[in-house]
C-alpha cells in the first residue's frame, strides 16, 4: 500500500469517550489518525494508550480558537497535504440544569453554541481545501437525536438547540459539496456511557461504530443524512 493509498482522519475532541474510540477503531482499520484535543499534552497521553505509534498522531486543536484550527490544518496540510475524513465530535453542555427560561444565555448557552455549533463550522472552513484533495472525503458531524425537531420537547436546551443547527449546517454543506463528491452526515451514537453521558448508557464501541460507519461509506453512499448505527432518524 502506497502513501496515496492510507487515508488521514482527523477526530476534533478524540482524547477521552467516543473520540478516543472512533480513533482506536479509524486506526485499526489502517487509517493514519490525527488524534487531537484543546492541549497537545493530552492528545499525546491519549495518543499513547491507543498503541499505534505509527498510525495515531496526536494533534493540538481548540475549535473555539480561530487560531489553533488554522494552525492545525497548518500542520496537517506540512504533514499530509491532504484530508480524507473529518471527524466534528468535539462537544460539551448537556445541560440538564437549565431551562429555556431560566438559562444563562451569556454563559452556557454561548459557550455551548461556540464549541457545538461554530467550532464544527470553523473547523470545516479550514479543513475543506485539504477534504477537496482527497478522493474520497467524508465529513461526519456528531450529533444527537436531542437535536431532532420530529421528537423535540423540554430538555437541554442549549445542547438541543445546538444539536439542531449543527444538522441543518450538515445539510447545508452536504448540499454545497455534492458536485465535489464529498459525503456530509450527521450522527447520533446514542446514549454512551461516558464522561459526558454518564453511567448506564450502551458500551462506547457501540456508539463508536455508527461514526465508523460515516466515515468509511463508499463513493455511492448517502449524504446530507442523520443517521444511528447507519439507520436514518428523522430530523
Amino acid at each position: 500500500m502506497t502513501e496515496k493509498d492510507v487515508r488521514v482522519a482527523l477526530v476534533t475532541g478524540a482524547n477521552r469517550g467516543i473520540g478516543l474510540e472512533v480513533s482506536r477503531q479509524l486506526a485499526s482499520r489502517g487509517y493514519v489518525v490525527l488524534l487531537t484535543a484543546r492541549d497537545l499534552a493530552k492528545a499525546q497521553t491519549a495518543a499513547s494508550k491507543l498503541g499505534n505509534a505509527e498510525t495515531v498522531e496526536p494533534l493540538a486543536l481548540d475549535v473555539t480558537d480561530l487560531r489553533s484550527i488554522e494552525k492545525a490544518a497548518a500542520d496537517v496540510s506540512r504533514r499530509h497535504g491532504r484530508l480524507d475524513v473529518l471527524i466534528n465530535n468535539a462537544g460539551i453542555n448537556y445541560d440538564t440544569w437549565e431551562t429555556v427560561e431560566n438559562a444563562d444565555i451569556n454563559g452556557t448557552v454561548m459557550e455551548t453554541i461556540t464549541t457545538n455549533l461554530l467550532g464544527p463550522w470553523r473547523v470545516c472552513q479550514a479543513f475543506l481545501p485539504l477534504l477537496r484533495k482527497s478522493r474520497a472525503g467524508r465529513i461526519v458531524n456528531v450529533s444527537s437525536e436531542s437535536g431532532s425537531l420530529a421528537n423535540m420537547s423540554a430538555g437541554p436546551p442549549a445542547y438541543q438547540v445546538t444539536k439542531a443547527a449543527l444538522n441543518a449546517l450538515t445539510r447545508t454543506l452536504a448540499g454545497e459539496l455534492r458536485s465535489a463528491h464529498i459525503l456530509v452526515n450527521a450522527v447520533c451514537p446514542g446514549w454512551v456511557s461516558t464522561d459526558m453521558g454518564g453511567g448506564g448508557g450502551r458500551p462506547v464501541t457501540e456508539g463508536a461504530a455508527g461514526i465508523i460507519w460515516a466515515a468509511t461509506l463508499p463513493a455511492n453512499g448517502p449524504t446530507g443524512g442523520f443517521f444511528r448505527d447507519g439507520k436514518p432518524l428523522p430530523w
